[in-house]
């Protein structure tokens, strides 16, 4: 496989690998069963074998199962991985319930994090969401306390909008935001993006294939036990008319030679150098066809085709990423 390249974290952060791994499906979510631990652990090593070092955690995944999980695959390696934590979120028989985003919780959550990394510091940490209950002010002072103790190395923030992370970064210097962004989900084009690149702060890009829209396999209706069913945009006619959308990439895929997922990464890696695809994966045989998809280009007539194709708006019914 290719080792993959490496990138700033924002204007003046660190170097991370462009592509970088998520690690939620690794643990149950949504009720979901959990994958053997032996293959989730070859899977995060194989990835920091071939320069992927970027690993993303949460310590509401699996209730702190997948944080231990990732501690027990950089062992002995820590210098080869750069570890992004969210907190926040709060959830009981895996069912989120609501958010705890006060300072004294703030300080509790990162050394029960830290206990369960194995780890002296955690690289880029970041509440998972801002909802108001507590001020900005607060949630990001207390990230900047934790940076000044050395309990963290950078500031994070996940799913905002771009009044609050102006108001974040003047507190505390952002260096990495963490946004959902795909073909299906390019709403953030207008502001989000935009207020990021002005104030040289890196997008850790999740969600690239909307939920396994755009993967060129979901087929409707869905089974029952489907997570997406939660959400219009894969319910009844609207999911008949979303797969109509997707039918565009998948020609193009079969032209190209590649599969849908990997034009779908391919998309959002090519938005720009400050701009890195988060792909969720929890098996070794996903890696190679993802690290591929960081080497495919697009003609500027594909490009046309794809962005007039899904322009905002044309993917309809609302998703998790517009709550």
């Amino acid at each position: 496989m290719t080792t993959i390249p490496k990138i700033n974290l924002g204007k003046n952060g660190p170097l991370v690998s462009k592509l970088g791994l998520g690690c939620m499906r690794m643990s149950s979510i949504w009720g979901s069963p959990v994958p053997e631990e032996s293959e989730s652990i070859a899977t995060l090593q194989m990835a920091l074998d071939n320069g992927i070092n970027f690993l993303n955690t949460g310590d509401f995944y699996g209730a702190g199962h997948n944080e231990l999980l990732v501690g027990k695959a950089i062992k002995g390696r820590r210098d080869d991985a750069f570890i992004s934590v969210k907190f926040g979120a709060i959830f009981y028989n895996g069912q989120p319930i609501g958010m705890d985003l006060r300072p004294i919780a703030i300080k509790n959550f990162i050394n029960y994090s830290l206990v369960r990394l194995g780890v002296e510091t955690i690289d880029l940490y970041q509440p998972c969401r801002l909802n108001n209950s507590v001020p900005v002010e607060e949630v990001i002072g207390t990230v900047a306390d934790l940076i000044k103790e050395g309990k963290v190395r950078y500031l994070g923030v996940s799913e905002i909008t771009a009044d609050q992370l102006r108001k974040a970064n003047s507190v505390h210097p952002v260096t990495a935001l963490e946004i959902g962004y795909s073909l299906a989900d390019r709403q953030i084009e207008s502001d989000l993006l935009p207020t990021a690149k002005e104030l040289g702060i890196g997008v850790v890009a999740f969600a690239n294939t909307a939920e396994g829209l755009l993967t060129g396999e979901m087929k409707a209706p869905l089974a029952a036990d489907a997570y997406q069913n939660h959400f219009p945009r894969f319910q009844g006619e609207n999911l008949i008319r979303n797969l109509e959308k997707v039918e565009v990439l998948k020609k193009m895929a079969v032209e190209k030679g590649l599969t849908p997922t990997q034009l779908a990464i391919a998309w959002v890696n090519v938005q720009g150098d400050h701009i890195m695809p988060l792909v969720s994966m929890s098996r070794r045989t996903r890696l190679p066809q993802n690290i591929q998809a960081m080497e495919v280009r697009f003609s500027p007539e594909e490009l046309t085709t794809l962005n007039t194709h899904f322009a905002p708006g044309t993917i309809v019914g609302g998703t998790y990423l517009e709550r």
